[in-house]
């Protein structure tokens, strides 16, 4: 049964069907299903496909009523000839379905019922659909067209009832329909089913019988149709008579019919106009439900068709025939079978449904929406209408129930003025132009298509008269009287008039007519009254007309606005928007004007004057965005009309006249990019370095005016000559005290354009690309620095985050475009980096870029390119101390500290040979006085910051390498620059000592660290020299016999020393002093622990060589050892020795004469004879030490 829904969506405007050999259910009307979309349900008549079989003569149901029988109301019938036989019984039978379901009406329709009830109803309904569809079926297939009558030939009973069938149905179906009535005269209960809502899809009976009786009015229709198809005559009634008293015949019944139908649908309509709000009007649709808008869907597709092929009339004709009779009074209404009822408002009854109806006409015969389906005029009708409008409200054109949107909102801008002007000017209007729309433009439209039209067929008279009547309306009083809306629509008929007639004379009378507003109107409508101004002044420029008299009239008023804006105080917000509202109007009309206009007159550079020198300094932020978006614009304009002046100039063949004309045209493109400099440039550049105009903003009109400056070099300002364009880079993008958020936006814009870069090689600026290289260097030093202005303002967060993400996306742009120099490819180039650095990360492409500078001095040979390399390479820099002295305030940022000495770090190393250069050396000698050896550092009561030690000590290593490197490298000895590696050494030893005094914790010491003699760095001998010195001096030092402090971090730190480095015997002479007299005046378990296993690595260290120098050495310093503790510490002394015995016994050997000499002098000066104890420890040495320990030990008794 619901086979018939899915076989539509095969059905096509041609005579082929897809349909399957099941029986489908018969269409019927449906609004049971979600209707939100608009579609149709798949049962109904447009969906399903029955109205184009219909309209193109096919087989209703070409798939039911095959069987022999048919079931219809219960019974089985022959199919092929139950109508003939017992046509009155079958209609019978469903007036008496109907009183049945009628009956239902009357029952409770409760909760409990509902099921019973809808099953009832919906079988009833159903029936009375099938029987219907049988008769369209039993026509189409079974009735046969009658001859002309023979007498020859005997007549068939059967043909002869079947000839009396088409007779018979007109009557039967008359006579339906009176049994039924009109929907219009249906109780209130049957109505009120149309706005039923169910989501259990459970239907009381009303709806269902509501349903039903659309579908009889309709199916009535379509069996007229068919009959009349199928006969190609007229058949008579013979049971009724007609309305005009006539016989009755399916034609006269059809068109009877549809009147009551039309009526009856203009009934339900005007129900529903009369609960409708004017302001809903265009919202709420004339029909109650889906199935009343298919009804009115079928009637335009059913009553058009039949308009092609015969003489009946159209839907709109139907239509508009009854509307008619709305506006006749009811004693002159003429005599009709029905009457309407009398509408309280028929004229706007009449728009509404005429609008509702017209959209209707996009739905095609397949119940799909076509908007572009075209559309049955109702021109003749609407005139009327028009007519009786302008009637009615006493030549005030008005439709009540169009929307007062229209009316009351005032028109934002010019343009928007202009636009609405232009759209009902146009020749094709939006069909959709009522709904948003109110009745004066309509009226404008209408206006305009008549005064076209008149104009072209008839000349200019037309035009005179139409000005006539119009310019008459217009005089003082009444321009006196006018309010906003009157004045909005005073500006929009003057300008239509000037977009379509002669717009100098028109703008001409309006001049005169707006020098009757008063003073009063000027105040509180003066918003208006400026865009209705701009818009005839852009109405000029779109017309390439000379805009001159306007412009003089508006550029006045703008200065004396300007000059009050910028007296107005701050706190007189209410003066200050009034007024910033009417500049906004001139600012907005002037950049549309300078948009719009394809070539400049001189009256252009009128519009740009001294009242931006008087607005600019009043702006406050976001009002200086919206006067520099307008003076980008209106560069970007000058700009490329140049550029097309010049294309026009560089053609070939260019005449003399030609000529004369393009550099005409140049004088007043100068003239106005001279206003420009003269305005707003000067005031760019005395706010550069203020925080008053937005940093993005800033950057983006300095660069469009150094673009300008490229372009037409002549019309900057003296101060800026000879040179435009190296003096306006020199002030946004190399001078060093610019924003970097304002140099990196502006430089971007630079490097992109091939232009400049081609000004730039032509200018005797020889390092341009180095100033441009230090800039972008300083932006990416200064990423964590928010306001340069002030300096302690910094961000303190992740480093990933620091930074903003519009400026890091801008770094970035900038970096990307900065490797595209040939400078900097050529120091890639010469550093063998093939693959260039990811600008997405700008700090990782700047450390690169510094050591492949440092990686390219160091593959020069001669000294001539050294030197120019080392220049070039301090230019890179610039003040580079500067750029981050910031970040060293009293404020801390981590992510800066981190970011400046991480890059200083890699400048040091790498650039190592450049420093060792006398012409460099004074940068590093700042560098490390700045960053290694600041002043708080000096002062050991005051501690570091944490975050700027932290970054001391993840980047130390590169500072100590580096300097090493140029300790070694340089030209001649620096004993300056070793005190200061010394001085650095000695400062961050102890600062960076782990509080516990484990080996394992000095693994990450920045100091040992820089030692492990990376392959980058040839040497550490200075580095490990100072550090030795830097432990001897500051770190193992005794104050009389009171031991130093962190005495055994200090001593873990020299044993890690020892581990990572290869000591020398000067170091050890340094240090072993210290370490065994640890061992002699400290008991610390924990120091004698370290100073014993510092001594076992020296002895190891100091082996018997093959020429045994080291070991001489070693002798000595133990020899001192033993004549400085070895009276007053022997024990100590013996003990100390036992422990380098161990190691090494030549060594101790060589000590034994010393000490047998020392336990004498020890003796003798105590006076007390021979000490036993210390010669008994003594022994115990020398028992260590062999047989010449034996034969000391025999000497000694």
């Amino acid at each position: 049964m619901d086979g018939c829904s899915a076989a539509s969506t095969f059905l096509t405007d041609s005579l082929e069907l897809e349909l399957g050999t099941e029986w489908c259910k018969p269409p019927c009307f449906s609004c049971a299903f979600d209707n939100r979309e608009g579609k149709f349900s798949g049962e109904s008549y447009l969906a399903s496909g029955a109205l184009k079989r219909l309209i193109l003569n096919l087989d209703p149901l070409p798939t039911n009523f095959e069987e022999d029988t048919v079931e219809l109301f219960g019974f089985q019938w022959v199919t092929e000839t139950a109508l003939v036989y017992s046509c009155r019984e079958l209609f019978h039978l469903f007036r008496q379905q109907i009183f049945n379901l009628e009956s239902l009406v009357q029952v409770s329709c409760d909760f409990g019922k509902i099921a019973t009830l809808h099953a009832k109803a919906d079988s009833i309904r159903q029936q009375c659909v099938v029987f219907l569809h049988y008769i369209k079926v039993f026509i189409f297939r079974c009735l046969k067209v009658q001859e002309v009558e023979s007498h020859s030939r005997p007549v068939h009973p059967y043909e002869a009832l079947e000839a009396q069938l088409p007779s018979m149905l007109v009557d039967e179906l008359r006579g339906l329909l009176l049994y039924i009535g009109h929907l219009a005269a249906l109780p209130s209960v049957t109505v009120g089913a149309f706005v039923n809502q169910n989501q259990m899809k459970l239907f009381p009976p009303s709806w269902h019988l509501l349903h039903l009786y659309l579908d009889t009015h309709w199916l009535v229709l379509e069996i007229l149709h068919i009959l009349g198809e199928k006969l190609k005559q007229v058949v008579y009634g013979r049971q009724f008579i007609g309305q005009a008293g006539d016989n009755l015949t399916n034609v006269s019944l059809f068109e009877e019919h549809c009147e009551h139908l039309f009526c009856d649908l203009i009934c339900l309509s005007l129900n529903r106009f009369d609960k409708v709000m004017p302001s809903e009007a265009l919202l709420i649709s004339h029909c109650p439900c889906s199935c009343v808008k298919e009804l009115w869907v079928l009637l335009i597709h059913l009553l058009d068709h039949r308009r092609k092929w015969s003489v009946a009339d159209s839907f709109w004709n139907w239509l508009n025939k009854l509307l008619r009779t709305l506006f006749e009074k009811s004693s002159d209404q003429r005599r009709s079978s029905v009457s309407l009822t009398q509408a309280k408002d028929p004229l706007g009854f009449s728009w509404w449904i005429s609008v509702h109806v017209a959209s209707l006409y996009q739905i095609d015969r397949h119940g799909v929406s076509d908007e572009m389906k075209q559309m049955e005029s109702n021109w003749s009708f609407i005139e009327e209408l028009l007519k009786r409008s302008v009637t009615v409200q006493n030549s005030s054109f008005s439709i009540s129930w169009l929307p007062l949107k229209g009316l009351t909102n005032i028109i934002k801008s010019p343009l928007s003025m202009l636009t609405l002007v232009r759209n009902c000017c146009c020749d094709k209007q939006d069909p959709d132009l009522y709904k948003s729309s109110s009745s004066y433009i309509i009226f404008l439209c209408i206006l305009a298509k008549v005064v076209k039209k008149a104009m072209r067929t008839s000349g200019p008279h037309p035009w005179k008269q139409v000005k006539g009547r119009i310019y008459s309306k217009f005089h003082q009083k009444r321009m006196e009287e006018l309010t906003e809306v009157g004045l909005q629509n005073f500006f929009s008929l003057f300008l239509l008039l000037a977009a379509v007639a002669e717009i100098e004379d028109v703008a001409s009378h309006v001049l005169d007519l707006l020098r009757f507003l008063r003073p009063a109107s000027m105040s509180s409508h003066g918003a208006l009254v400026w865009k209705g101004q701009m818009a005839f002044l852009l109405m000029y420029a779109q017309k390439n007309l000379d805009i001159g008299v306007w412009a003089e009239k508006l550029s006045c008023e703008f200065q004396e606005k300007a000059k009050e804006f910028l007296v107005s105080k701050n706190d007189e917000m209410v003066q200050r928007h009034a007024l910033w509202t009417l500049l906004c109007i001139y600012i907005d009309g002037v950049q549309e004007v300078f948009e719009t206009s394809s070539c400049l007159y001189p009256s252009h550079e009128h519009l740009l004057n001294d009242g931006f020198s008087m607005l600019l300094p009043a702006c406050r932020e976001s009002e200086l965005r919206t006067v520099l978006n307008f003076l980008q614009a209106v560069l970007a304009r000058i700009r490329s009309v140049h550029q097309q002046l010049c294309q026009e100039l560089q053609r070939e063949n260019v005449d003399l006249t030609v000529q004369s004309s393009l550099s005409a045209k140049e004088r007043p493109l100068a003239a106005v990019a001279g206003a420009l400099w003269r305005h707003f440039f000067s005031f760019l550049k005395s706010q550069r370095m203020t925080q008053v105009v937005p940093l993005s903003q800033l950057a983006d009109a300095a660069a469009d005016f150094t673009l300008l400056a490229v372009d037409m070099p002549n019309t900057a300002p003296p101060d800026l000559q000879p040179q435009p364009v190296i003096s306006i880079i020199q002030l946004f993008g190399w001078d060093d005290i610019i924003w970097p958020q304002v140099v990196a936006r502006y430089l971007s814009h630079l490097l992109q354009n091939s232009t400049v870069y081609e000004a730039l090689s032509q200018s005797s600026c020889v390092s341009s690309q180095s100033l441009t290289i230090r800039s972008w260097v300083r932006c990416v030093l200064q990423m964590h620095i928010k306001h340069l202005s002030d300096p302690d303002l910094l961000i303190d967060v992740n480093p990933e985050q620091a930074v903003e993400k519009e400026y890091m996306e801008q770094l970035a742009e900038m970096t990307r475009l900065l490797f595209t120099l040939s400078e900097v490819k050529s120091v890639f180039s010469k550093a063998q980096i093939e693959q260039l650095p990811s600008p997405d990360d700008p700090k990782q492409a700047l450390i690169q870029f510094l050591e492949a500078v440092g990686v390219t001095y160091r593959t020069l040979q001669t000294f001539s390119d050294k030197s120019a390399m080392v220049t070039k390479s301090l230019e890179y820099l610039g003040e580079v101390l500067k750029y981050i002295k910031p970040y060293l305030g009293k404020k801390v940022s981590s992510a800066g500290l981190q970011l400046t000495y991480g890059i200083m770090g890699i400048l040091v190393k790498s650039w190592a040979q450049i420093f060792a250069t006398s012409k460099a050396q004074k940068l590093l000698f700042r560098i490390i006085d700045c960053l290694l050896l600041p002043h708080t550092v000096l002062q050991q009561d005051k501690e570091l910051p944490a975050p700027m030690l932290t970054a001391i000590q993840k980047t130390l290593p590169l500072y100590l390498q580096g300097i090493c490197i140029v300790c070694c490298q340089s030209q001649n000895p620096n004993a300056y620059l070793n005190q200061l590696l010394r001085n650095v050494i000695e400062q961050y030893i102890g600062r960076f000592l782990p509080t516990s005094p484990c080996v394992s914790d000095l693994g990450q010491h920045p100091v040992l660290l820089a030692l492990r003699n990376p392959a980058s760095v040839p040497s550490m001998t200075p580095l490990r020299k100072h550090t030795v010195h830097a432990i001897r001096k500051s770190y193992l030092e005794f104050k009389g016999s009171s031991p130093p402090p962190r005495l055994a971090s200090v001593l873990a730190f020299v044993l890690q020393l020892f581990k990572d480095t290869e000591m020398g015997v000067c170091d050890l002479e340094l240090l072993l002093p210290s370490i065994v007299k640890c061992l002699v005046l400290v008991n610390e378990p924990q120091v004698k622990k370290l100073a014993t296993e510092n001594l076992q690595c020296m002895v190891q260290t100091c082996q018997v060589g093959s020429e045994g120098g080291p070991a001489t050495q070693l002798t000595s310093l133990f020899r001192q050892f033993i004549q400085d503790y070895g009276m007053q510490y022997s024990y100590q002394v013996y003990s100390i020795l036992e422990t380098v015995a161990t190691l090494n016994q030549h060594v101790v050997i060589q000590l034994i004469p010393t000490l047998t000499q020392s336990l004498k002098d020890s003796e003798l000066k105590w006076g007390l004879g021979r000490n036993i104890a210390q010669r008994e420890a003594y022994s115990r040495l020398l028992s260590g030490l062999g047989q010449v320990g034996q034969g000391e030990k025999q000497r000694l008794k």
